[in-house]
């Protein structure tokens, strides 16, 4: 079993968040209040920036200096999801990058 440790607080952690800023790609896990912070306070610039596909990627055209950023669905919502589809899902700690695929392929 893992469990996550806020990066910020150092309490317990409820989901790991990744993002990208200025070509740097970054990974922090935080508890709920923390990841509400954090998506509240990009809300604006995400709804204002352009998302990026396959552009600016490796080996790809490159277009600028701009990386997509991501946040993945809220584990409890795909934990839920996963429970009532019958599928084998820990109720802590990292949830297997297959039922976040599972999910999304279902949304």
């Amino acid at each position: 079993m893992v469990t996550l440790s806020d990066d910020i607080d150092g309490g317990e952690a409820a989901e790991t968040l990744r993002f990208a800023l200025d070509g740097k790609s970054y990974e922090i896990d935080l508890n709920n209040a923390n990841a509400k912070k954090l998506r509240k306070a990009l809300a604006p610039y995400m709804a204002a920036g352009r998302k990026q596909t396959g552009a600016g990627k490796r080996g790809g055209p490159r277009t600028g200096g701009y990386k997509h950023t991501t946040l993945e669905p809220a584990p409890a919502a795909v934990r839920a999801w996963a429970q009532s589809n019958k599928m084998d899902v820990p109720a802590r700690g990292r949830i297997p990058k297959a039922v976040y695929e599972a999910f999304r392929e279902a949304s």
